[in-house]
C-alpha cells in the first residue's frame, strides 16, 4: 500500500518535470513556426541600432555621389585656367569660387576626391591582402608564427612618414617617365601606404585564427585529413571575415589622411592633378585672404575619415555576438 507521503513525491516529481518537458525545443523547428534567422540580418538590425553609423554610412554615399557623379553634373574642366576670373569668390559661374590660378575650385573638390576616396580604396585593399594573408599563415602554421610575427614588429618600429616620404622620392622619377606622372604617382602612393599598413590587419587575424585552431569543428576538419589550403579557404578565413571587414573601413581612413598629408607636404601628385591634400598645399599661401579655400577641402577630408571610424564601429559592434544576440 502507498503511503500518502509517496503520492506527494510522486506527484511534485512529476510537477516539476512537466514544465521542462514543455521547454524542450520541437523536433523540426520549422514545423513548429519558429523564424529562421540570417546572421547578416542581425549583423544589419543591430547595425541601425547604432545612430551614429547610420549616420555616417548616409553621409559616406552622399561623399561617393558627390564625388562620381558630380563631374558628369559640373562639367567644367578642374585644370582649365582663366587668368581673368582668378581668386573669385562664391558666384552662380563658380559656386565654390576660384583658385589663384582661375580654376574652378567645385570642380577640383570633386575631382579631388574622386582621387583621394581610390587611393584609400586601393591602397587599403593591399593592406588588407598583405595582412590577411600574413595573419592567416602565421596563426594556422605554427613554425611560420615566429618569423612573421618579428618581421610585423619590425615593420611597426619603423618611422612610416620618414620611410613613405623615402619611397616617393626614390622611385616616383622611374614610375613616372614608364606609367606617366598621373600613373606613376598613383601607382607608387598606394603601393607604398598598402606596405606599410598591414600590420595591425595582420595581428588581429592572426589571433582570431589562433582561437579558431582549437575549435571543435577544425579539429574533426583535420582528424579526416582535410588538406590545409583546403581548411584556410573553406574554415578559416569565412570566421575570420568579421574582423577584417571592421580593419578594411578603418583602413581607408587611414589611407585617405596618409595620401593627404603627402599631397600636402608637396610629394604627392603632381601639381595640375587635384587631390584633396593638394588643394591644401596650394591653399595654404593664401589662407588668410581666402579661408575656405583650406576649409573646404579640410571639411571632406574631415567628415569622410570621420564617417568610415564611424561605420567601422558600427560594424565592429554589429558583428560582436556578445551585443548582436542582445
Amino acid at each position: 500500500m502507498t503511503e500518502p507521503r509517496d503520492l506527494l513525491v510522486d506527484e511534485t516529481a512529476s510537477d516539476a518535470a512537466a514544465p521542462g518537458a514543455e521547454a524542450l525545443p520541437p523536433a523540426n523547428p520549422v514545423e513548429a513556426g519558429a523564424p529562421s534567422r540570417s546572421q547578416w540580418r542581425d549583423v544589419w538590425r543591430q547595425f541601425r541600432s547604432h545612430r551614429g553609423a547610420l549616420v555616417a554610412l548616409v553621409l559616406f554615399f552622399g561623399i561617393i555621389l558627390f564625388v562620381s557623379i558630380g563631374p558628369w553634373i559640373w562639367t567644367i574642366d578642374p585644370t582649365y585656367v582663366d587668368y581673368r576670373a582668378r581668386n573669385q569668390g562664391f558666384s552662380v559661374a563658380h559656386p565654390l569660387g576660384t583658385d589663384q590660378l582661375g580654376r574652378d575650385i567645385l570642380a577640383r573638390m570633386m575631382t579631388g576626391g574622386r582621387v583621394s576616396i581610390s587611393v584609400g580604396l586601393v591602397a587599403m585593399s593591399i593592406a588588407l591582402t598583405l595582412g590577411s594573408l600574413i595573419g592567416v599563415v602565421s596563426g594556422y602554421f605554427k613554425r611560420m608564427d615566429a618569423p612573421l610575427m618579428r618581421l610585423t614588429e619590425l615593420f611597426l618600429a619603423l618611422p612610416l612618414l620618414p620611410l613613405l616620404l623615402l619611397m616617393v622620392t626614390l622611385f616616383r622619377e622611374p614610375l613616372g617617365q614608364k606609367l606617366g606622372p598621373a600613373g606613376g604617382t598613383f601607382l607608387l602612393i598606394v603601393t607604398a601606404i598598402g606596405v606599410t599598413s598591414w600590420m595591425q590587419t595582420a595581428r588581429i587575424v592572426r589571433g582570431d585564427v589562433l582561437g579558431l585552431k582549437e575549435r571543435e569543428f577544425i579539429l574533426a576538419a583535420k582528424s579526416i585529413g582535410t588538406p590545409a589550403p583546403r581548411m584556410i579557404l573553406r574554415h578559416v578565413l569565412p570566421n575570420v571575415i568579421s574582423p577584417i571587414m571592421v580593419a578594411a573601413t578603418l583602413g581607408i581612413a587611414t589611407a585617405i589622411i596618409t595620401e593627404s598629408a603627402l599631397s600636402f607636404l608637396g610629394l604627392g601628385f603632381p601639381p595640375d592633378f587635384p587631390t584633396w591634400g593638394r588643394l591644401l598645399f596650394d591653399a595654404v599661401d593664401q589662407m588668410q585672404q581666402y579661408p575656405w579655400r583650406v576649409i573646404l577641402p579640410g571639411a571632406f577630408i574631415s567628415l569622410t575619415v570621420l564617417s568610415v571610424n564611424y561605420i567601422g564601429d558600427g560594424l565592429r559592434d554589429a558583428m560582436d555576438p556578445r551585443i548582436r544576440g542582445r
